[in-house]
């Protein structure tokens, strides 16, 4: 294992914080493995702690495949821990209910424009469509509206508490994972959307070829995942960066491995874009005010994307879209992929 030829960089120490507050050790199984091309040769990359929600008080470890320079969480939270790193008052879920009205249309603006980015792309009018990770189904509405038909237009969710409502609406959705879901006809999807989801699966490979799967010849696959290769994650590289979202993120991409995940199963990548990643850069800022060496809490309040200082979200945002415009690789990957003809 390389880890023995790239001396280990000091320990980050546990946040004062966490100890006050009581935050468990919970249980690590490794990965040893790259997971896009199961290379056993890596080096330390970042580590950190649960800065966002300290459901725990482990030391997690990011590293870098020697070969193919993936990165990912090594060792990471044991399946059966998934229910303590992901509490009840997980900040995704039922997130516009927890931020501003005005933040909320600023971001349906922005998906609107996202989608006809996406279905532009396709050229042709998609008749199937499925969401990974469809939370609320605003995604499975938006396409409803473009003409996918609720018996065509699929979602998939962990929380069968979401998936209810839309199945009563008449969607298919279903509460499964990619991997286990048998549902879908192979073949038979024109546009699939991942939106920050591959980051936090255990075997992004494996998704990636179920998707392909689903895909109709000329079909197009949508991912959207944090990029280690922006400017914010150069700057907190260490530790701090909001991209990380420790220990919840275990798969982290650049464009190139990106590519290399989509071309190893079968599909063509066709256009990679970049997209705000305003809350990176906020909870980039937020933890290194709240746990850096003289911790600013108050300071860093302002700087928590979910209530914190309004003008600050709206800035980040239009710096990357400004950034993005201009050609700089921001904060998060919008990659496009499509099954050969």
């Amino acid at each position: 294992m390389s880890d023995e030829t790239h001396p280990e960089r000091p320990a980050i120490a546990l946040p004062e914080e966490f100890r006050r507050v009581g935050a468990p050790l919970v249980s690590e199984e490794p990965v040893p493995q790259c997971p896009v091309c199961e290379g056993g040769s890596h080096h330390p990359y970042a580590e950190g702690y649960d800065y966002e929600l300290m459901t725990c008080a482990n030391r997690w470890r990011f590293v870098q495949c020697d070969a193919c320079r993936h990165v990912w969480l090594h060792p990471r939270p044991a399946i059966a821990e998934l229910s303590t790193i992901y509490p009840p008052h997980y900040y995704a879920y039922n997130y516009a209910a927890k931020i501003s009205p005005i933040a909320v249309k600023a971001k349906q603006w922005l998906d609107r424009g996202k989608m006809r980015g996406i279905v532009g792309a396709l050229g042709r009018p998609p008749r199937s469509y499925l969401d990974i990770g469809c939370g609320d189904g605003r995604f499975l509405k938006s396409m409803e509206a473009l003409g996918v038909p609720k018996e065509s237009n699929y979602g998939l969710e962990l929380d069968e508490r979401v998936v209810a409502p839309l199945r009563e609406q008449g969607f298919q959705a279903f509460c499964e994972r990619v991997e286990d879901c048998q549902r879908i006809p192979e073949g038979s999807l024109d546009l699939i959307t991942m939106f920050h989801v591959i980051e936090h699966v255990d075997d992004p490979a494996s998704v990636v070829r179920q998707a392909a799967r689903w895909l109709a010849p000329g079909g197009i696959f949508a991912v959207e995942t944090p990029n280690i290769d922006s400017l914010d994650a150069r700057l907190f590289h260490e530790t701090y960066w909001g991209g990380y979202h420790i220990p919840r993120h275990w798969n982290l991409f650049a464009a190139d491995t990106l590519a290399r995940l989509f071309s190893d199963q079968g599909l063509q990548p066709v256009a990679t874009r970049y997209q705000t990643g305003h809350s990176f850069w906020m909870y980039s800022f937020h933890h290194s005010l709240r746990y850096g060496a003289t911790p600013r809490p108050r300071m860093a309040k302002w700087f928590d994307p979910v209530g914190g200082f309004l003008p600050f979200l709206a800035g980040f945002t239009g710096f990357d879209k400004v950034r993005a415009a201009l050609g700089a690789k921001t904060s998060a990957i919008l990659m496009l992929a499509r099954k050969p003809e």
